[in-house]
């Protein structure tokens, strides 16, 4: 599971007991978008809920820059730790994008939007799709309903629910993402098996 919620201090802490919890094997979503940016020729991409980056080293080696998001400072240090100087990464929650006025020709969002409520999805999509230059492709992943842990926990709303010590986990299925993604140029959605079921969701900003 990856990390961004409207609770720092849960992530913070969760960084610095667990460091680089996830390794740096990346995730198989990552590997297909890196095939799918290198083959559109993407120059840079941003990644909201970078994390300590290890979803970012493919894209470098295929020579995409890379800038980041994170909420969590622990998080921004391990990264440097690993990345120097190679990556910027703005210190703050997606939910206050925008950093910069920078476009990207791509954006990566792994393992993040379905930690957010109904409001801020939609603020996250908003501003993402703002960021990206025309033609530019946007990749999210979600987890789907099919997951095992889909149910679990404690119902906050209708697919919501809280586990893993205080994680909100919206679960998606088709008509959700079409209800959500529709407007900021939904492409393809796929099917990944993660760790869990996940859907790749692939938009384009038309030129």
């Amino acid at each position: 599971m990856n990390h961004q919620t409207q609770k720092p201090e849960f992530w913070e802490t969760a960084f610095s007991e667990k460091q680089e919890m996830w390794g740096f094997e990346p995730a198989k979503s990552a590997l297909i978008a890196k095939d799918f940016f290198a083959k559109q020729g993407t120059k840079n991409i941003l990644i909201p809920g970078i994390g300590y980056g290890r979803n970012a080293q493919i894209f470098l080696e295929n020579n995409i820059e890379v800038t980041g998001i994170e909420i969590s400072k622990t998080a921004i240090e391990l990264a440097k730790k690993h990345f120097g100087n190679t990556i910027t990464i703005h210190y703050g929650s997606v939910s206050d994008m925008p950093f910069s006025n920078e476009k990207y020709d791509g954006i990566f969002c792994y393992g993040l939007i379905y930690l957010l409520d109904e409001k801020e999805r939609v603020k996250l999509l908003k501003e993402c799709f703002n960021h990206l230059k025309q033609n530019g492709h946007m990749i999210f992943t979600a987890i789907s309903k099919k997951a095992d842990t889909c149910t679990q926990g404690k119902f906050i709303s209708q697919d919501r629910y809280e586990m893993f010590g205080g994680v909100r986990i919206f679960f998606y299925d088709i008509q959700s993402i079409y209800d959500e993604f529709e407007n900021f140029g939904l492409v393809e959605v796929l099917e990944v098996e993660e760790n869990y079921p996940f859907y790749l969701i692939q938009c384009k900003k038309d030129g």
